[in-house]
């Protein structure tokens, strides 16, 4: 059976208030192996996440900050509404959302073996590279629900 299509505007007038912080996320499909969530702000979080398969970021309402960690330095990258971008697998990212805004992300299904991290890293400037502090190691079957466990323990 197929799914059914989704108007975005008319979706987000009746279910916006399920984009709640500190995640957001909301499973739109799940079928086959891609995960399309709507995402809405405000959120910002002190984590970072890392997937092994790639993400891909639409900015539908407003303009986003995806933070990353690239190779050995801290980056920002501006994601303004109607922009996309891929980010690669692996890369440790903390997405920033602003009030009032709403992003579409397409993720692939893990794979059973797959790790998915949330990792914290020290900000302090006496160090010159990326400093873990905390990492939190799982499964993911289900980013709306168990990130905001492991976010806010």
């Amino acid at each position: 059976m197929l799914p059914p299509v989704i108007n975005i505007p008319k979706w987000l007038e009746e279910y916006s208030h399920l984009l709640k912080p500190p995640v957001g996320n909301f499973l739109l499909y799940s079928k086959g192996n891609l995960i399309v969530m709507a995402v809405g702000g405000p959120n910002e979080r002190s984590d970072y996440h890392i997937n092994e398969t790639q993400e891909w970021f639409y900015q539908y309402k407003g303009d986003m900050l995806l933070r990353v960690v690239d190779g050995t330095e801290f980056r920002d990258i501006p994601i303004k509404e109607g922009e996309m971008f891929l980010l690669p697998p692996n890369t440790p990212h903390n997405p920033v959302r602003f009030a009032d805004t709403v992003g579409i992300v397409i993720e692939c299904e893990r794979p059973p073996a797959s790790l998915d991290r949330l990792r914290w890293y020290c900000r302090e400037p006496v160090h010159t590279d990326p400093v873990i502090i905390r990492e939190e190691v799982f499964h993911c079957t289900d980013l709306g629900t168990q990130l905001k466990p492991l976010i806010n323990n």
